[in-house]
C-alpha cells in the first residue's frame, strides 16, 4: 500500500510542479465536467514527471475509484458544497485517509493529511476555505472510519454499493446475475489498483529478471518502481503492456502460420499484434471506423514481425467488401475476429470512471449494436472458416443473449458454437473478457 502524499512528497521540490496539487486539478475538472479519465491524465504538464506524476495518476484514480463512498460521506458533513477547486481537495485528501486505514501509521498519517490538505488550499482556494478544509477533513477522518458491509445476505445492495463506491443498480444487476458472494468478490476486485502486465515479444531472447512471471504464458507483472527498464522495451517491440484477459479471443481463433486473419473492430491494435506475433507468418487485415484510434491501430500495425498487415478504414456495418476490394483483399477469410464495443464491465480495474459513466440502458443499446456487428463480420467468413466474436464485458447481456439472439436468426444457420472461454476477473486474477467461437458450416 502507498503512503498517502503530505507536503514533503506533494511540493515536488523547488521550481517543479507537485503531483498532490496536479491531481485536484485534475479531479476538479472531473467533478465539473465529467471527462474521460485517460483524456484528463493527457493533460498533465509535461514537466510533471517521475514519481510525482505516478503519485497524481494514483490519486486521482483512488479519488474516481472511491468516488461514490467519498461522495456519500461529504454529503452527510457539508450542506452547500464549495466550489470545485475546494471540493477536489476534500476529495483527494478523502482518499488519502481511505489508503491509511488499517496501517499500523494511521493515525499519524492522518493529522498529516490534515494540515497538508488545509496548507494546500490557501494555496490553490483561500483562507476562508481553509478552514472549512480543516473542520471538514477532521470530520471525514471518522466519517470514513467504519467497517465494511458484513458478508452475506446481511449487506444490502446499497450497503454494498456505497462502500465499494459502485452505482446501486449496476450492484443489483450484479447480485442477481452473479449472487451475492460473487458481487461483493467482484467489488472489491474493483476497488484495488490495476496490476501492470506486458507480453514478451522478443521470444528469441531471455527475458529480463525484472519482469515477473505469471500463470498465464508469455505475459508477465510489471513492478513498481521499474518503468525506466521497461520504456526502452516497450520502445523497441520487444515488449508490449497488455492484459492476459485479451488473450482469450485469440486463443479461441487459434490462427494459424500463414494465414490471413482479419480483425474486425481492430482498434487500437492490441489483439491485431497478438494475432501477428502468433502466426509469424501470413497476414493480418485490420478494419475500423476512421477516427481517433486509428493513430494508435498504426502504431501498433507497425510494430509486426514477419507478418504482411493491412489497414482497411471502413464501417463494417456499411461497404466493407467494397473496401477490401479497393485494397486488393480478400473478400472473406478462414479466420475473422470481432471484439465489439461494449459496457467495460471486465475492465473497471484499469478504466476506474467507466462505472460512473455507465448508464442502465446501455445494457439494451449495447447489444443491440453488437449484434448487429456480428452479422456484418458474419458475412465475412468463407465456408468453413470460424469467426470469434468477444467483449470485455462480463454481463450476459452483452455475450451470451447476443449469441443466442444470432442463432435465433436466419444467419446464424449456417453456423455452430464451437466453444466458449470466459474470465470473471475475481476467479481469474486478470481483466475480465467473453469469447466466442462459431464456425461456418
Amino acid at each position: 500500500m502507498s503512503t498517502p502524499s503530505h507536503s514533503a512528497q506533494a511540493a515536488g521540490g523547488a521550481g517543479r510542479p507537485g503531483g498532490w496539487p496536479a491531481a485536484v486539478n485534475l479531479i476538479a475538472r472531473w467533478l465539473e465536467r465529467r471527462e474521460r479519465l485517460d483524456a484528463l491524465v493527457d493533460t498533465l504538464p509535461a514537466g510533471l514527471v517521475g514519481a510525482e506524476r505516478a503519485r497524481c495518476q494514483h490519486l486521482v484514480f483512488g479519488v474516481v475509484r472511491h468516488f461514490g463512498r467519498l461522495e456519500s460521506a461529504l454529503g452527510r458533513l457539508i450542506a452547500h458544497p464549495p466550489r470545485f477547486s475546494t471540493r477536489a481537495v476534500l476529495f483527494v485528501a478523502g482518499f488519502e485517509l481511505i489508503e491509511a486505514k488499517g496501517t499500523p501509521e494511521a493515525e499519524g498519517i492522518a493529522a498529516k493529511v490534515v494540515h497538508h490538505a488545509v496548507e494546500q488550499t490557501k494555496t490553490l482556494a483561500s483562507a476562508a476555505e481553509a478552514r472549512l478544509v480543516n473542520a471538514v477533513v477532521r470530520k471525514l477522518i471518522l466519517a470514513l472510519a467504519g467497517a465494511a458491509p458484513p458478508q452475506g445476505v446481511a449487506a444490502t445492495a446499497a450497503d454494498l454499493a456505497e462502500y465499494f463506491s459502485h452505482p446501486e443498480w449496476l450492484v443489483r444487476m450484479w447480485i442477481a446475475q452473479f449472487g451475492a458472494e460473487a458481487t461483493r468478490s467482484f467489488l472489491e476486485w474493483n476497488q484495488q489498483p490495476a496490476t501492470v502486465y506486458a507480453r514478451w515479444r522478443a521470444t528469441e531472447e531471455p527475458v529480463p529478471d525484472f519482469l515477473k512471471p505469471t500463470a498465464w504464458a508469455g505475459f508477465f507483472e510489471v513492478e513498481s518502481g521499474k518503468w525506466t527498464k521497461v520504456e526502452p522495451l516497450l520502445r523497441s517491440g520487444k515488449l508490449y503492456l497488455q492484459d492476459p484477459g485479451t488473450r482469450l479471443a485469440v486463443e479461441l481463433l487459434a490462427p494459424q502460420a500463414g494465414e490471413t486473419v482479419l480483425d474486425v473492430c481492430a482498434a487500437p491494435g492490441g489483439k491485431s499484434l497478438l494475432i501477428g506475433d502468433t502466426i509469424k507468418t501470413g497476414k493480418v487485415v485490420a478494419m475500423d471506423l476512421p477516427g481517433a484510434r486509428i493513430d494508435r491501430l498504426k502504431e501498433n500495425l507497425a510494430r509486426a514481425n514477419g507478418v504482411e498487415v493491412a489497414l482497411v478504414q471502413v464501417d463494417v456495418l456499411l461497404e466493407p467488401v467494397m473496401a477490401l476490394r479497393e485494397h486488393k483483399l480478400p473478400e472473406s477469410f478462414s479466420a475473422v475476429l470481432i471484439d465489439v464495443p461494449c459496457s467495460n464491465t471486465g475492465v473497471m480495474r484499469h478504466r476506474a470512471d467507466v462505472k460512473w459513466r455507465l448508464q442502465e440502458g446501455d445494457f439494451k443499446k449495447h447489444p443491440k449494436q453488437q449484434l448487429a456487428l456480428l452479422h456484418a463480420a458474419a458475412r465475412l467468413v468463407a465456408p468453413g472458416g470460424r469467426l470469434v466474436f468477444s467483449t470485455c464485458s462480463v454481463d450476459g447481456a452483452e455475450n451470451d443473449r447476443v449469441v443466442a439472439e444470432f442463432f435465433n436468426s436466419r444467419a446464424g444457420g449456417p453456423f455452430k458454437l464451437e466453444s466458449k472461454a470466459q474470465s470473471l476477473p475475481w476467479v481469474t486474477g486478470h481483466d475480465g473478457a467473453a469469447a466466442f467461437l462459431l464456425r461456418r458450416s
